[in-house]
Formats: C-alpha cells, structure tokens, sequence
C-alpha cells in the first residue's frame, strides 16, 4: 500500500506543476507576447540563418544578418499596407452615397423580382444623411489613428515590443541551440536517447509547418491582390494583401476580403457581373487554398496527406471550435509524430516480439 502511494507522488507533483504552469502563462499572456512571436519568427527564419552560417559566417553574425533582413521585411509590409487601408477607408467612406443607388436601382428590384421581398427605401434621405456624417466618419477615423499615436501609455508600450521584438529574435536564432541543450539536461538518462529523438522530430515538422503556412499566406496575398488589380478594383490591392495574409485563421482572411471586396465592388462598378467576378476571386481562392495550396504546401511538408488536412480540419475544428480550427495542422502533425514514436516503442516490447508457442510441440 505504501509503495503504490509512493509511485502517485511523482504523478501528483507532475500534474500540479502542469496546472500551475498552465495559470502562469494565463497570467503572464501579455508579457510573453513579444517571447511567442519572436520564437516563432525564429522558427520560420531559422533555416536562412543556418544556411549562413554553413557558408562560413559566424553565428552571431548570420543571427544578426537575417534579424535584420526580417525586421526589415516585417516593417516595410506595415508600412506599405497601414497608409494603403486607411486610404482606402476613407475612400470607401466618400462613395457610400453610389451604394445607397445601387440599392435602389439595382438591388432592391433583383430582390422583388426573384425572391417577391418588398423592400422600401428612401435613398434622398439616406444620401442627405450620409452627405452630413461623411466628414464626421473621416474625422473619427482621424481621430482613432491619432489618439493611438498619441495615447503615452500605448505608444510607449508598442515601441518597447517593436524594440524587444529584433533582441529576442538575435538571441533565440544564436542560442536556440544551447537552450535546446539546457533542457535535454534536464531529461533523466535513460530516456534521453528517446526523448531527443522525438523532440527533434516535432522541432522538424513544427518548423516545416510554420514555413509551409508563410509561403500560404504570401501566394494567397499574391493571388488575391494580383486578381483583385486585374478587374479594375480601386482598393483591390490592399483588400487582398489584407485577406491573403489572415488566411492562417481560416476562413477569416476569406470571409473579410470578400465583404470589403464586394462593398467596394459595388461602390465602384455599375454591372452586377463585375461584382460577381469580384467575389468569385474569394470564392475561387478559399477552394484553390483549402484544397490544392496548403494540403500541397503545408500537408506534404508535415507528414499529412490532403484528406488527413481536411480531416484535422473538421475534427479539430468540432471538438475545439475556433482554436481548432487555428491549431489543427500543428497538433495533427504533431500527434502523427507522437503516434509513430509510440508505436516504434511498440514494436520493440517484449510483448509485441514474443513468439507464440506451437500449441502441439511438446515442452521441453
């Protein structure tokens, strides 16, 4: 009785520290923001700095080199995009009156026509209404950009991450590798051979995951944009950069675009079949993501066919909902890599090796 009491300790101190590990990190989500996204940043660019550093250049300096060309990356794409959406916004804002007569013209007797819905709309006021507020939107959005850039407590602590941000990427591209070692120190020996070897393996497809989601996210914007420029849509470029780059929250990036795309469509075109070409490029895009780019881009690179991607989707997405749907390649990859190394240690037990005795050969 005592030693089975003695053999809960390790599982109860185990599951304790787990529980108060887990209520830590709640507490600190804030702080540990600027770590989570340098750490991933690290992932993605770790294969660059390696590559550099195999080529001869220092550690350091291969760390530094690619910190730089990241950030650099990183702020130049902000930069682009910021200016370019809040253009376009107050764009959209000064052609909402043409909206009010695609209503009235065109929309309310498609309505009346194919579905019987009677729908009045008194297009005088709404435009009069819209006339007086205009310049009160403008100004609020204004406004908005300004206290954001004004608020001292905000401004200083954006600048305070954005300055983190490149010192914490240095240091986990250079010393990722002795952090790695510190905690397989950690593992008791007679499992370190096992450990190590399973670690490696999620770091692999994990990274590959990550890489594989980038490369998404830049061939949707691409797409997006590109198709969006193509049929004459004024604000098409910054609508799909916009919606190509939120396609690792599914369906977001689709769903927004498609909105701000088709709202714009119809602020700007007069024939019905521009704005349904407009919303065709969403449509188009989330079949041509969900079931060609990111099984081919991101399902090959981490171990998943195409039906095991659509697969996690659903299963995760059902027994998680929205996180799911967000975690679902990392942790079904993730998962395949835990249920072949289980079933590696599987196949080696004496249980699974054991021959099995021939029921009519006499016993020795």
């Amino acid at each position: 009785m005592k030693r089975s009491q003695n053999r809960l300790i390790p599982w109860v101190i185990g599951a304790t520290a787990l529980l108060f590990a887990g209520w830590l990190l709640q507490q600190l989500a804030a702080a540990l923001t600027p770590f989570a996204v340098a750490a991933v940043l690290a992932y993605v660019l770790n294969p660059a700095m390696r590559h550099l550093a195999g080529k001869g250049l220092p550690r350091p300096l291969a760390a530094g080199l690619v910190t730089l060309a990241g950030m650099a990356a990183t702020f130049a794409l902000l930069l682009v995009v910021a200016p370019m959406l809040f253009k376009q916004t107050q764009g959209l804002i000064d052609r909402l009156p043409v909206l009010v007569d695609f209503a009235q013209g065109r929309l309310l007797p498609w309505l009346r026509a194919e579905f019987a819905i009677q729908l009045e709309l008194d297009a005088a006021g709404w435009k009069r209404a819209l006339a007086a507020n205009a310049g009160a939107l403008k100004s609020a959005l204004s406004a908005v950009a300004l206290r954001a850039t004004q608020s001292g407590f905000m401004l200083a602590g954006l600048l305070f991450n954005l300055l983190l941000l490149p010192v914490l990427l240095f240091y986990f591209l250079q010393d990722g590798p002795r952090m790695a070692a510190m905690l397989a120190k950690l593992v008791p020996r007679r499992w370190a051979g096992e450990v190590e070897a399973l670690a490696g393996e999620l770091d692999r497809v994990l990274g590959e995951f990550l890489r594989g989601q980038l490369s998404v996210m830049l061939i949707m914007a691409l797409i997006f944009a590109s198709s969006l420029a193509l049929l004459g849509l004024e604000s098409g470029i910054a609508i799909g950069v916009v919606a190509g780059l939120l396609v690792f929250i599914p369906y977001l990036g689709t769903f927004l675009g498609f909105a701000l795309a088709g709202l714009a469509a119809a602020l700007q075109f007069d024939s019905a079949g521009e704005v349904l070409l407009v919303l065709g490029v969403f449509g188009a895009g989330q079949l041509l993501e969900s079931f060609l780019i990111t099984p081919w881009l991101v399902g090959e690179r981490i171990g998943l066919s195409p039906v095991a991607v659509i697969f996690s989707l659903l299963a995760f997405g059902q027994l998680l909902g929205f996180a799911g749907l967000l975690l679902a390649l990392p942790m079904a990859a993730a998962t395949l890599v835990i249920c072949r190394f289980l079933a590696r240690a599987y196949f080696n037990t004496r249980f699974y090796q054991r021959k099995i005795r021939n029921r009519h050969q006499n016993p020795v």
